[in-house]
């Protein structure tokens, strides 16, 4: 029997929570003894077609299980993804269609692909038990929780204190959450710090149904690329794995200096003492960045994508060879204003709402800064932009 300490440890190893190791101990020594593999269950909610480098850090623990043999199952939330997990959330989500829904979980699985072995993949859909749920057995389930410890949330606690409405349909997430759990007899749940309130639900659920808990493993939350919030597709602030590889690395390169040691330990699980050294000596944080770039579109692509994606950042950006023959904007200048304001002037920019929708993505350069949402900028004769990933135009004038 391998030594189960030492698998509890690297298992735990750069989470931020196990609930707890005494257990996950426990059940490792009993799946050795029986040689039965454990249930390990990821649950993602498909409410965006993307899957992004925030989710990696937990599918590369996931990843882990499957090193070691267990039986990895990759959860996807058709039935709760039709809802929206309310977590952090000011007021209800606007709700998916099934039809939008399935599309956004083929996306999913195939993005899936680059982290995980798809071949010691379980995949699975909660609507397969959700679904099919009698009003009977949802009156039962209901039954498992009061409303007192749903409200002991601090996303529902806070809109209830607000007068801010709670649907009730929202109320039923960690609830249907809990019963995924049940339904495949998880061993050990996998999620992010915010879920904690759903996993900890689950386990009570598990044990309301007669079964034993999950272990509950919770990782680090990635902030986005603005360095401030989580990163978020409804933030718009997220970096999916399947984007293009000059865009990722382009985005990466935008993301604040104070975050390049987190990213880079986080996501490649570099050592934080090292970076935070070589920064100390003196050496330029962008060249940390790069490296950061290069080895994200190297770990989702290949070397060659990624030595293009280098060599084209650095002559676009870092050396500015913008297209001389770019269209020129004969704009008055100097021009100040807002982001929205000056996108939404452009040419070929149909509305407001577009241009929001763009600066939202990242989509949206002024002299080799990526620019976001509510910022207020001036530009002067000479500057530029990069709209998307081709359209450049000057302002007054191109460099002769």
């Amino acid at each position: 029997m391998e030594d189960v300490a030492k698998i509890v440890d690297w298992l735990a190893d750069g989470t931020e929570d196990v609930v707890s190791r005494e257990l996950l101990a426990q059940k490792i020594e009993s799946s050795q003894r029986q040689k039965t593999p454990l249930t390990v269950k990821l649950g993602v909610d498909p409410t965006a077609p993307d899957i992004h480098l925030g989710h990696t850090v937990v599918m590369e623990k996931l990843r882990q299980f499957q090193e070691l043999g267990h039986r990895v199952v990759f959860l996807i939330g058709d039935m709760t993804g039709r809802i929206g997990d309310p977590t952090d959330r000011a007021q209800a989500r606007t709700a998916l269609s099934p039809e939008k829904v399935a599309d956004f979980s083929k996306t999913y699985v195939e993005q899936a692909g680059k982290i995980l072995d798809q071949e010691r993949l379980i995949l699975r859909y909660n609507s397969e038990w959700l679904g099919r749920l009698s009003f009977e057995a949802v009156l039962e389930l209901l039954s498992k929780m009061t409303v007192a410890r749903v409200l002991e949330r601090d996303d529902f606690h806070q809109r209830f204190e607000q007068h801010v409405p709670i649907h009730l349909h929202e109320l039923m997430y960690p609830l249907m959450q809990g019963y995924d759990s049940v339904a495949l007899a998880a061993d050990v749940e996998l999620g992010g710090t915010d879920q904690r309130f759903n996993i900890m639900t689950a386990r009570h659920i598990q044990e309301a149904f007669g079964q034993p808990p999950e272990v509950g493993m919770f990782l680090p939350i990635l902030e986005g690329t603005d360095g401030i919030r989580r990163m978020g597709k409804s933030l718009g602030n997220y970096i999916g794995i399947n984007e293009e590889p000059e865009e990722m690395y382009g985005k990466v390169m935008s993301i604040p200096d104070s975050i390049i040691v987190r990213w880079s330990t986080l996501l490649l699980g570099r050592s934080a003492q090292d970076l935070q050294a070589r920064l100390d000596s003196g050496e330029n944080p962008r060249d940390l960045k790069a490296e950061l770039a290069r080895d994200l579109v190297l770990r989702f692509w290949n070397p060659s994508a990624a030595e293009l994606a280098q060599q084209q950042f650095q002559s676009t950006f870092r050396d500015r060879e913008v297209p001389k023959d770019a269209p020129v904007l004969d704009w008055p200048l100097p021009w100040q204003g807002t982001t929205l304001d000056l996108v939404a002037a452009l040419p070929e920019i149909p509305s407001r709402a577009e241009a929001k929708r763009l600066l939202q993505q990242g989509a949206i350069t002024v002299n080799g800064q990526r620019v976001g949402l509510g910022e207020v900028l001036e530009v002067v004769s000479g500057h530029w932009i990069k709209v998307g990933k081709r359209r450049y135009f000057w302002f007054g004038q191109s460099p002769s």
